[in-house]
């Protein structure tokens, strides 16, 4: 054999090691290796203090990706392995290797929506909130139960739940407690604006105290229609400086939201919560108020309305009254219909 033909051989070689390292090279780093044989993206959840051999074996076991060598191969060489970050990501379906570890490696989150409406506890927030963040429920709780942070924001743990303005949330999975709480202070800034302030001073209110009556609009009737209705009747007892004889509170103050039938005795308990008992608001809001009812405070019905009563055909509507020869009349029609539904309690 020629030196000629040894050349021409050596580069034939050659040539074709580089042409199969290209190809391999390229396979590793653009060729589709995510959710390959899915129809679609699927959330992926890399947890606080995970390391990469975790999230190698998250990615193999759920099935995300294809082939778990050259994934961990080119991560290695991307230093990810070293830079594994938790998170809420998103796997788009047919994404390379290269995309999924530049996303993975930059920490470049998806934003999760968290939702809280028909809190009626502030120690239910944490469980509805750790759903969907990092947190874990007792972390809230340290947070959302504690006086010296409501104290922080300007509140005290009464009333610190009017801070939380029920709506949907746009944040990152890992948001940290102070950031989330930061958050929602904005927001509750936000939502009271300098109209809704002018609406509120012109009720002689704070926007705790818009908040904590919002509170009570909101126990006494599931008819959104009835609600600036209500709100009007108890700020006529507020002006009138009759004490609010609100049930809902006296329910707050049992600790038994499923009564339906209020005890004379129960009028009895020593709480300031009990507004049959004492004039004027309770210390803070019974539950957290919708946006619905805090405005329908702000934007209350005009009218002489000083009494209120259930219906008598359960309908979750009420009948109302000026004066209590009225109201005594409504109130017996409700009880009558309380004993014939045998409902006692």
């Amino acid at each position: 054999m020629t030196k000629r033909n040894v050349l021409v051989g050596a580069i034939v070689v050659f040539s074709t090691l580089v042409s199969s390292f290209a190809f391999y090279a390229y396979q590793v780093l653009f060729t589709p290796n995510f959710l390959t044989e899915t129809e679609g993206d699927k959330p992926f959840i890399i947890e606080k203090a995970a390391t990469f051999k975790d999230v190698q074996n998250s990615l193999y076991d759920n099935g995300y990706v294809t082939d778990l060598v050259s994934f961990s191969f080119l991560a290695k060489l991307m230093n990810y392995h070293e830079a594994v970050k938790p998170g809420y990501y998103i796997i788009r379906k047919d994404m390379s290797n290269i995309e999924a570890i530049r996303m993975l490696r930059a920490g470049l989150q998806q934003p999760v929506d968290i939702t809280f409406s028909n809190v009626r506890l502030m120690s239910e927030l944490p469980e509805k909130l750790s759903k969907n963040l990092m947190m874990s429920e007792e972390e809230l709780k340290a947070l959302l139960l504690s006086d010296s942070v409501a104290e922080a924001y300007g509140f005290t743990q009464q009333t610190f739940i009017s801070m939380f303005i029920p709506n949907t949330y746009e944040v990152y999975w890992t948001i940290t407690g102070k950031a989330f709480l930061d958050r929602m202070h904005n927001e509750y800034t936000k939502f009271w604006s300098a109209q809704r302030k002018e609406k509120a001073d012109a009720l002689g209110m704070t926007p705790v105290q818009v908040s904590t009556l919002a509170a009570i609009v909101q126990a006494e009737s599931i008819k959104g229609e009835e609600s600036a209705t209500i709100a009007g009747l108890y700020l006529n007892r507020l002006k009138k400086g009759m004490p609010l004889q609100a049930d809902p509170t006296l329910k707050f103050a049992l600790g038994d939201f499923a009564i339906q039938r209020l005890l004379l005795k129960d009028l009895e308990i020593d709480s300031p919560y009990n507004t049959y008992r004492n004039a004027g608001l309770p210390p803070g809001p019974i539950n957290m108020p919708t946006i619905q009812n805090i405005d329908a405070v702000l934007n209350y019905e005009k009218h002489k309305y000083l009494y209120m009563c259930a219906r008598e055909d359960f309908s979750g509507y009420h009948a109302f009254a000026t004066n209590l020869i009225d109201h005594n009349k409504n109130a017996k029609r409700f009880q009558d219909a309380l004993n014939k539904a045998k409902i006692f309690r």
